[in-house]
């Protein structure tokens, strides 16, 4: 089934999801749901000889379980649960040395542009941010010591697109010194897009976001198709130690089953919400890959395979007009975060992309009349309502 114009989806997809490390065989009591092993330690048969786990840091049953879905899901060989989306990023950028180079996106997550310019550099590994929309600009910025090149895509919070394929071209240009390419893919999920098929060595995801869709977790994952890459990312996660819980392993695992579900809902009324904002007096821009208006909109279709519930859009007017929007707001939350099944709407200059500086953000585009919205999964005459109340009563 495809969506919109855009690629066609793989119909194993769900099974999979439901399925895959789910076997009831593996556990004593048959469980059909894999039970929550909140085991610290495992009985060793004698000394250094174990049969599967050693310390709950090193290896969990019910961790395993999600890292094997979730690999599958994205097309992956390796998979890895981390304690949050940083975390995952701090362990990605722990493969490199002082001294080593990275070329980043520079329109992307905020907390991500902050541990690159205020961490990352204080280790000596320097950060050069590029518009990667266009690939060459990529290549200009590779030097001899660039050991990894970062690119989110769809960007937040402007919705930009990079593609995935032209980069890894670039990127791969390079064998005697290999590059490591990682593609941010939480805006999507798995399901709307998978970046190892188009040349991306670790795609990750905040898993809080999407892919949990229920807003009760802080998770983050990397998958890889790479021996060599799944050898480093899993001493680092044993040795850095950020590990998630057994208990929200469990609950990614359960929200995983419906992911297909929620992210057709998403799209749906994502569109629905876009049209509709497209044609309103109040508002001055929308930007959405999934309309025709985005600058990327074949490029969209031809790399993904829908767009979730995510949309940012210029209130006209500016910060007064964008405050009064959000105190007349009754459906939509104003709030942090996205990707849950409730609607959350917000200010990024102010609040998600607060770290970003004023000029950077100036640069960017995140001005004080741009709102980001996550369309979740309420009825959508519902929330078409309060935004156009919303809207008028900013107007007012």
């Amino acid at each position: 089934m495809s969506c919109e114009g855009f690629k066609e989806q793989d119909p194993t997809f769900a099974t999979r999801a439901i399925h895959i490390a789910q076997e009831p065989e593996q556990w004593t009591s048959m469980a059909v749901v894999p039970p929550i092993s909140l085991a610290t330690t495992f009985k060793q048969d004698g000394p250094a000889d174990f049969r599967m786990f050693e310390y709950g840091r090193s290896g969990n049953p019910t961790r395993n379980v999600l890292e094997k879905v979730l690999a599958s899901l994205e097309g992956a060989k390796h998979g890895f649960a981390f304690a949050s989306g940083l975390a995952t990023s701090t362990s990605i950028v722990h493969m490199l040395n002082a001294g080593d180079h990275i070329v980043s996106m520079d329109d992307l997550y905020g907390g991500t542009n902050r541990y690159l310019r205020k961490v990352a550099e204080r280790m000596n590994i320097h950060t050069t941010f590029v518009d990667a929309t266009d690939p060459e600009n990529v290549a200009s910025a590779i030097r001899e010591n660039t050991k990894l090149v970062w690119i989110e895509t769809p960007t937040n919070p402007t919705l930009k697109l990079v593609d995935i394929a032209a980069v890894a071209e670039i990127v791969h240009r390079r064998e005697e010194q290999p590059i490591i390419l990682v593609v941010d893919n939480t805006f999507l999920s798995s399901y709307f897009q998978r970046p190892l098929e188009l040349g991306a060595d670790i795609v990750m995801h905040s898993l809080t976001k999407y892919m949990n869709g229920h807003s009760d977790v802080i998770m983050g994952a990397a998958m890889t198709n790479s021996d060599d890459l799944h050898g480093r990312l899993r001493f680092l996660q044993n040795a850095i130690g950020p590990v998630p819980s057994p208990f929200d392993c469990f609950l990614v695992n359960r929200s995983l089953k419906t992911l297909h579900v929620r992210m057709r809902e998403h799209m749906k009324s994502g569109l629905a919400v876009a049209r509709f904002l497209e044609g309103h007096p109040c508002v001055e821009r929308v930007i959405h890959p999934g309309l025709p208006s985005h600058p990327q909109h074949e490029l969209a279709k031809r790399q993904c395979y829908g767009h979730s519930g995510m949309i940012t859009f210029y209130i006209k007017g500016g910060l007064d007009e964008s405050r009064a929007f959000f105190k007349a707001l009754k459906v939509f939350t104003l709030a942090e975060s996205l990707g849950g099944y409730e609607s959350l709407a917000e200010l990024p200059a102010l609040m998600t992309h607060a770290s970003v500086s004023v000029e950077e953000r100036k640069v960017l585009g995140i001005s004080d009349n741009l709102i980001r919205l996550s369309v979740g999964l309420e009825d959508v005459g519902d929330l078409i309502s309060d935004l156009d109340h919303a809207l008028k009563s900013a107007a007012e």
